[in-house]
């Protein structure tokens, strides 16, 4: 089996099996703070199991930057709750998701304008900044259960930029 993984522009639609595209494209919503501010309404869903008394939390993440090709040897996911990746600045990075362990995956980058929100239990690759600071606001799940699955790969994919 061929181990490249070729980048694609992250887009709602490529991207829906896996959740959610979050950008500020087209005319706001909403028109809010006296005309001043055009709110882009409900852009994706937080999602937590609440039977395992988790809540919904923000957190910052300070990730290294890293470039291609870029060496895949870790999947996760959350099985208990969404993670939403909002960068802090206005640089691109490069999200990985798959439909398990044994399926290839693919591979996204952000156009700098965008944020994502995966799906509660998508396997995804680690946070992974491509320029800029590295800095993420998250939204997530905050819990006193684990909420962690990791699968590291036997041989590592190799992400090519596209």
């Amino acid at each position: 089996m061929n181990r490249n993984i070729t980048t694609k522009p992250l887009t709602p639609e490529a991207f829906a099996p896996y959740g959610d595209v979050i950008d500020a494209k087209g005319a706001p919503d909403k028109i809010i703070n006296q005309g001043k501010c055009g709110r882009y309404h409900d852009r994706a869903s937080v999602d937590v199991t609440p039977e395992t008394g988790g809540r919904v939390g923000v957190s910052v993440f300070h990730a290294e930057l890293r470039d291609f090709p870029y060496a895949l040897d870790l999947i996760e996911r959350h099985p208990e709750g969404s993670q939403c990746f909002v960068p802090m600045s206005a640089d691109p990075f490069l999200i990985i998701v798959s439909d398990g362990p044994d399926a290839k995956p693919h591979a996204f980058v952000s156009d700098g304008t965008q944020a994502i929100n995966f799906h509660k239990g998508t396997w995804h690759g680690v946070l992974t900044p491509l320029s800029g600071n590295g800095m993420f606001a998250v939204i997530d799940r905050i819990g006193a259960t684990p909420n962690l699955e990791e699968h590291w790969f036997e041989t590592p994919w190799e992400v090519i930029e596209g």
